[in-house]
């Protein structure tokens, strides 16, 4: 009789998927991870991107909800939340997180860009009036353990911004 993989397998065999960019596999384990450790916010964060390479933006923010629930100053969650509402034309509530991420990590230029885009659609009535490609949230470099540092959602053209973590 096999033994069932623990929360941590789990994670890391989700976390392999999502750096082989199977967003959609890496759900599978990594929603089992976080059934079995629910306030373990490493399993939150890359479950919710795992669901926002698939698109699944209100699947998305909740998981990093919940992972902003457990760490309130967590920039990258923060950033996360907000992109995944913003995605589904939800501004108003996009807003918040964006600028929270935007002041907890004021050299990130691309912070700035999607709060001021979530800003600008609220402002002009319709989401309609600012390009979104869906773009801006790809994993963390290994290493940098939700850093949000690295060109994660920079705007094209943008340089990358500094490892944070290296501090």
């Amino acid at each position: 009789m096999s033994e069932e993989p623990t929360a941590y397998e789990l994670y890391r065999s989700g976390v392999g998927l999502l750096d082989q960019g199977d967003h959609h596999a890496a759900a599978l384990p990594l929603r089992r991870a976080r059934d079995l450790e629910p306030d373990t916010a490493m399993v939150r964060e890359a479950l919710g991107r795992a669901l926002f390479g698939s698109q699944r933006y209100r699947e998305a923010a909740e998981e990093f909800s919940a992972l902003v629930e457990l760490e309130p100053v967590n920039h990258y969650g923060q950033f996360c939340l907000g992109r995944a509402l913003q995605l589904q034309g939800l501004h108003a509530e996009a807003r918040p997180p964006l600028t929270l991420a935007a002041l907890l990590q004021p050299d990130r230029a691309d912070y700035r860009v999607y709060r001021d885009r979530t800003i600008a659609a609220m402002e002009g009535g319709a989401a309609d009036h600012v390009h979104d490609d869906g773009g801006g949230l790809e994993g963390p470099t290994p290493g940098s353990r939700r850093s949000g540092a690295g060109p994660w959602g920079a705007p094209e053209g943008d340089p990358p911004a500094a490892d944070d973590d290296a501090g």
